[in-house]
């Protein structure tokens, strides 16, 4: 996709190129209050598309820098939001290691599993 942007560009500064070479020609513009200017044509297209671009370019840079200013603040409010909503966490129970001869460590501790308790010997037969 890079290449044909990239050829694209190309393309069009060589007919622009060309279209100023086969025109390069003097012409004169008319002005307020009878003044005149004398330019080459390509260099008057040139001027005459700058003066639309530019304007339009910093506009469209201002409203973009608004937009952009905007929607920061807005996620910003959202993540507070967030954090405030959401429940804290559940503490983390932490396992203490068990010394020998410590007289706690002795004591019947409740496990996870813990197996089914067995009636008597098994008949088999």
């Amino acid at each position: 996709m890079q290449f044909l942007r990239t050829l694209f560009w190309v393309v069009l500064a060589v007919v622009a190129v060309i279209f100023a070479i086969n025109n390069w020609t003097q012409v004169t513009v008319s002005l307020w209050g009878g003044l005149q200017a004398d330019a080459k044509l390509p260099v008057l297209l040139l001027a005459a598309f700058l003066l639309g671009l530019v304007p339009m370019y910093l506009l469209h840079r201002a409203t973009r820098w608004s937009l952009r200013r905007r929607l920061d603040g807005a996620e910003r409010s959202l993540a507070e939001l967030r954090a405030v909503d959401a429940p804290a966490p559940a503490p983390v129970p932490v396992a203490t290691p068990v010394l020998a001869g410590d007289p706690v460590a002795t004591t019947a501790m409740p496990t996870a599993y813990a197996p089914p308790p067995t009636a008597g010997p098994a008949v088999i037969g």
